[in-house]
């Protein structure tokens, strides 16, 4: 069983910087992408950010250029670097896994649990 425990949300002005972190733990051979997604009151879980092992991004239309996704391999941690936010960016943020496991080879997404992100205008 593998856990993903983020960390780093809060309360931020619009126009400041908020990083997010995210530690997989468990029965782990490989991680790949890992990414976050975001789901604000009454919308739809949407994609953030994702990184493939090799460094590979892809970054929403509404991200580009204010957040960077960066990962450490050797701790099986992804984050997020929210810069320059702006009120719309207020959601919950979680974090993904593509997790395959080290025996049965099994491949599956993982989630965590979530951190509150609220930018004030």
């Amino acid at each position: 069983q593998v856990q993903l425990v983020e960390s780093g949300g809060g309360l931020v002005q619009a126009g400041g910087s908020l990083r997010l972190s995210c530690a997989a733990s468990g029965s782990i051979f490989s991680i790949d992408p890992m990414g976050w997604y975001r789901q604000a009151p009454g919308k739809e879980r949407e994609l953030v950010a994702a990184i493939t092992s090799s460094g590979r991004t892809n970054y929403a239309d509404a991200v580009k250029g204010r957040f960077t996704i960066s990962r450490d391999n050797a701790k099986n941690t992804v984050y997020l670097q929210m810069n320059n936010l702006k009120p719309e960016d207020t959601a919950g943020y979680y974090c993904n896994a593509g997790v395959r496991t080290p025996y049965s080879g099994t491949y599956y997404l993982e989630w965590g649990q979530g951190t509150q992100v609220t930018v004030s205008s």
